[in-house]
């Protein structure tokens, strides 16, 4: 079941563009029922406009919708005939083109039918709100706002609440906590000034991105390669995001910013350059039309070389210093070593640090309420892992400071404007535990005490925060149990992206036995994504390498111990993933008593693609799953989605994907905000323990498919080959598989318990570790992170 959303009942988008369908689409993947608007269509179907999009919406990758089916919860309607709905609505959100006038005519024309109390926001991405609401019937000004989404929607965490001078403060809490809970977003309140708080400062990072391109004379897959995760910012980097957004979109958001600011210091730097111009003139608007800064040719990734206006392959070598410069930990010593770089390069990355430092220092009062405010619209809404002031202080603030005044004072900046006089103080950070830095009080200023918080023990911190994770009950090499004394034991895996090694499963099972006398109940959580990225291939390899192939054995008999331990618990064992949940990941999701998932959720058993079968258990509880809800004679037939799941490797799209892929079970939670996940799965502890939990009998026996199911499932395996969808050696697999899933070759409707089916699993397991083809998908998985299909 997903969280209950009691706050909007009912929720219209008008316009079904790219962001209006794309809102559309969570709030149905969140149960929000919702209205889709758009103009009538002038032949055929009335509603042919919303239709078409809904169509386009269905094929969008990466999927707006959590599954497939929730694409036929959203009501198609027309201003034409259907304004009337708009009475029974509570929360409208217009989502039209950024037209001024557009928007003022919709308005007119919708107004006698909105409901008095109903909340009535605008997706802009930068026009005033307080010119929008002057259009609007007094009764309804206090009941509007802006509400921007960023895109995706789905994905991306940030949405900017804007409210003008009339805007009803208690109307304003209520959606953020909609916001936060339901569709599970971070919210920063933007003051109305253009293009708000994300787009102001993104945008200005792009533009000082393409003018230091210019004098860099860099290609834009260089600045790509540069300006990605390197510096720690998204793999879309600049360009690629320019095409993301839309080349045509960006160019009305730079237009915006010169007819809104012509007292900006970077008032110059506001225009579109002639070669992105002459991309929109000629049709190329980026990713909608499959062509703009880069376009695919085939496989290949072309770029545009603006000398020649024609595409080449992209290129994305990186001086080797410069790569070790960057990939230094500590940041004062990192910013000191790139200043002191005389390559083009590198003198490139720190003018665009020195840029945005200088940018957001002079504009943070205008456009903000703290130093908080502008870190999280960058980190949640353009997908950087820090804001930049986050960076400016982890660098050491007061040299920083330095930095950027002489390079301002030298000519080197893009504007003559010095930094403000709280940033030249002699101050070490913007960001504590007392808060974030504020210019209007020049103190810092504590988070939203709003009651929707409480239910994120541990929010998103900022650099400077320090954060406590309660009290250590047990700790390994492997795992940490901890509690904040309520009652219950929290898990946490502290190896490399939470794999399952020796330690973590010994850590697991001493972690379970101690938490069983002492507390409730106990939750799997994870103090940052993933949950776990499987099994350590790493301990697996120097084993078989060494030829301790006994170590493996007892390494998969932990696995599979470890899994019953979670499975048999004595005290509620409760799963909070988020992110990554692979291999044994998942096991470890399919063996507790209750999963509450974040939604961003991608579950699945992917040992084929290391040449391997799960071993942890996972073959197991697919086999008596399926025992137990096959009508008689069907167990076969009932095994073919967990036989095609692990045959294909499937990983769920998202939590709500993993629950019908069989992963996740009914009584499994789905949260929209990831940071609510352990406040949700204690309470779940909680509602099990007082409800007097028991584990589940290990002495159950069950019925299995047999030697006729693995002929049923060996048939899936032919066509998949014939198919070429998958290898010899992936038969070879694949056939295991079926014979582990099907109780092995025995007679259909034999009474097996687990045992017999995890020894199947082991026995299975040892033999293709033994298989060079499984040796070289491990060797090639651990030497390039990508799976081998020889």
């Amino acid at each position: 079941m997903a969280v209950a959303n009691t706050d909007f009942k009912r929720v219209a988008v008008l316009g079904s563009g790219v962001m209006g369908a794309q809102i559309a689409a969570h709030l149905v993947n969140a149960r929000v029922p919702c209205v889709l608007f758009d103009l009538p269509a002038k032949e055929g179907d009335k509603n042919g406009i919303v239709l078409k999009s809904l169509a386009g919406l269905r094929k969008l990758q990466p999927s707006p919708f959590s599954v497939k089916k929730n694409a036929d919860l959203i009501e198609p309607a027309n201003y034409e005939e259907h304004l009337e709905r708009l009475k029974e609505c509570d929360l409208i959100i217009e989502a039209i083109s950024e037209r001024m006038d557009w928007k003022k005519d919709l308005y007119e024309k919708i107004a006698p039918h909105v409901a008095q109390n109903a909340v009535l926001a605008s997706n802009t991405s930068g026009l005033s709100i307080s010119k929008l609401a002057g259009v609007l019937p007094q009764q309804l000004q206090p009941g509007y706002c802006g509400i921007h989404f960023f895109n995706p929607p789905r994905y991306m965490p940030l949405v900017e609440l804007i409210p003008h001078a009339g805007t009803s403060a208690p109307l304003l809490d209520k959606l953020e906590s909609f916001l936060v809970t339901t569709l599970g977003k971070g919210i920063v309140r933007a003051k109305d000034t253009p293009n708000f708080i994300a787009n102001r400062v993104g945008v200005f990072s792009m533009l000082s991105t393409i003018r230091r391109t210019e004098e860099f004379g860099l290609g834009f897959d260089t600045v790509d390669a540069l300006t990605g995760p390197l510096i720690g910012r998204a793999k879309s980097a600049t360009y690629r995001t320019a095409d993301v957004v839309g080349l045509d979109t960006l160019s009305h958001v730079v237009a915006t910013m010169k007819d809104t600011l012509p007292n900006d210091p970077w008032h110059s730097l506001y225009e579109t350059p002639k070669w992105l111009s002459g991309l929109i003139e000629k049709g190329a608007l980026g990713q909608k039309t499959k062509a703009g800064i880069f376009k695919k040719v085939g496989k290949e990734i072309q770029v545009l070389d603006k000398e020649t206006q024609s595409y080449r392959p992209v290129s994305k070598e990186i001086p080797d210093d410069l790569k070790a410069v960057l990939k230094i930990k500590n940041p004062a010593e990192k910013f000191q070593k790139l200043r002191e770089m005389k390559s083009k390069e590198a003198q490139f990355l720190w003018s665009l640090f020195s840029d945005i430092f200088q940018y957001t220092a002079v504009h943070l009062e205008e456009i903000a309420h703290s130093t908080r405010d502008i870190d999280f619209s960058l980190r949640w809404g353009y997908g950087w892992a820090q804001g930049p002031f986050e960076i400016w202080q982890a660098a050491g603030w007061s040299q920083v400071a330095q930095w950027v005044s002489e390079d301002i004072q030298e000519g080197r900046s893009l504007a003559k404007a010095p930094l403000p006089a709280w940033a030249l103080e002699d101050r070490q950070a913007v960001h504590s535990n007392e808060g974030s830095f504020s210019p209007q009080t020049k103190g810092f200023v504590p988070r939203s005490n709003l009651s929707v918080y409480s239910r994120q023990p541990y929010p998103e911190s900022l650099v400077g925060e320090s954060r406590s994770y309660g009290e250590t009950v047990y700790e390994n090499d492997g795992v940490r149990l901890w509690t904040t004394g309520d009652g219950i034991g929290i898990l946490s895996f502290k190896s490399k992206m939470h794999a399952v090694g020796m330690s973590v499963l010994d850590g697991l099972m001493e972690s379970v036995e101690k938490a069983s006398s002492r507390f409730q109940g106990i939750v799997a959580w994870q103090t940052e994504p993933p949950f776990s990225a499987g099994a350590n291939l790493q301990e697996l390899v120097e084993a078989v390498g060494a030829g301790k192939i006994d170590q493996v054995a007892t390494m998969v008999r932990k696995f599979q111990q470890a899994s019953q331990a979670i499975k048999y618990s004595p005290i509620p064992f409760v799963s909070a993933p988020q992110g990554l949940a692979l291999g044994g990941g998942c096991e470890f999701l399919m063996h507790s008593q209750r999963v509450v998932a974040a939604l961003e959720t991608y579950t699945g058993l992917v040992e084929v693609g290391v040449g391997l079968l799960p071993a942890g258990g996972g073959c197991k509880e697919f086999a008596h799953r399926a025992a137990d809800n096959a009508a008689p004679g069907q167990i076969a037939m009932e095994l073919k989605q967990g036989f095609e799941n692990m045959a294909m490797a499937k990983v769920s799209s998202s939590a709500e994907e993993a629950r019908e892929l069989g992963y996740l079970g009914s009584n499994d939670i789905v949260v929209f905000n990831p940071s609510e996940a352990l406040y949700v799965a204690k309470k779940s502890v909680v509602q099990m323990s007082e409800s007097l939990y028991r584990p589940p009998l290990a002495s159950a026996r069950f019925p299995v498919a047999g030697k006729p199911g693995i002929a049923t499932l060996e048939m899936m395996l032919v066509n998949m080959l014939e198919g070429q969808f998958i290898t010899e050696h992936e038969y070879l697999i694949g056939r295991k598989m079926a014979t582990v899933l099907c109780g092995g070759e025995v007679e259909e409707g034999t009474l097996v318990d687990e045992n017999w089916i995890l020894e199947l699993e082991h026995k299975h397991f040892m033999e293709l570790c033994e298989n060079s083809k499984t040796q070289e998908r491990v060797m090639h998985m651990l030497k390039t992170g990508k799976p081998l299909r020889n």
